[in-house]
């Protein structure tokens, strides 16, 4: 069992959360997962490892469906049955020059790792930080020790630039063209990325989040075509050139699966009365 150390909400149905575990601390590295499960009957969510410290890893979780919302739902001193991990292989972390960070959504929070490495590593380091409005971006305020320029987008113009991130990219491909690009977030804005990306013969490094069950390639649910060749995402990824992905059919399958988890997530309020994870 691992215990909620710490919650705290970060923006409208996302939380910070803190969970107790004895060794991943050891062994993680950025770009790599967790799998949670909060009790024997729950489903195995795939959160990407946001932060550890000695017995403790730290995932961003948003509430969409039925067992982010019995996560988020968690309070301090609540347990959670599984934490399997790290799983996956780390980000490829190396000195570049000059690498533009892309995250979007709840995104945010597996590129803040990759985003420290990267510094750390002695890059320059540009960053887009995309979100629906301004109460939906996220670890501002973490991100900012690491980054030489920050461009915030929002889709409603409340704060920053107004449209989505590739908006800020294009301009940093015009004024201030990176050597690398990292992306993370919603499947199309990861699309839209590695497009430009491409354009420019940039390689784009897009950590893919398909329906996942196992972890472990046993199963073949995470399933993604890269470079003409099937690939599975727990663990040939989560990370891939995003020049190479075959876009249009992983989205059209995750959009499938998530139109499939809207009705059991509507069903699941309607059992159970529990219209917010607060």
């Amino acid at each position: 069992m691992h215990k909620v150390l710490y919650k705290e909400p970060i923006a409208p149905d996302t939380y910070d959360l803190w969970f107790s575990h004895p060794s991943i601390h050891a062994r993680a590295k950025p770009g790599q997962f967790v799998i949670i499960r909060t009790d024997e009957h729950g489903e195995r969510i795939p959160l990407t490892i946001a932060s550890t410290e000695e017995g403790k890893v730290r995932v961003i979780v948003k509430a969409v469906g039925k067992s982010t919302f019995k996560i988020c739902g968690l309070k301090v001193g609540d347990s959670v049955v599984d934490i399997v991990g790290p799983l996956g292989n780390p980000s490829e972390i190396d000195k570049f020059g000059t690498v533009c960070v892309v995250g979007g959504g709840v995104g945010i929070a597996p590129l803040f790792p990759v985003t420290r490495a990267l510094k750390e590593a002695g890059n320059r380091v540009l960053g887009i930080l995309g979100a629906a409005n301004s109460d939906s971006i996220i670890m501002l305020d973490e991100f900012e020790p690491y980054l030489d320029r920050l461009f915030i987008t929002t889709d409603d113009g409340s704060r920053g630039i107004k449209g989505p991130v590739t908006e800020a990219l294009k301009t940093i491909l015009s004024d201030d063209p990176p050597d690398i690009i990292w992306a993370i977030g919603p499947m199309v804005m990861m699309k839209f990325v590695s497009l430009l990306a491409a354009q420019r013969d940039l390689r784009c490094w897009v950590s893919l989040n398909p329906i996942m069950v196992d972890g472990t390639g046993m199963c073949g649910a995470c399933r993604a075509e890269v470079n003409g060749e099937m690939r599975f995402a727990c663990v040939h990824g989560p990370e891939f050139d995003g020049r190479t992905v075959s876009w249009n059919e992983l989205i059209k399958r995750q959009y499938q699966y998530r139109e499939e988890e809207k009705l059991a997530l509507e069903h699941y309020i309607r059992e159970t009365g529990e219209r917010n994870a607060r």
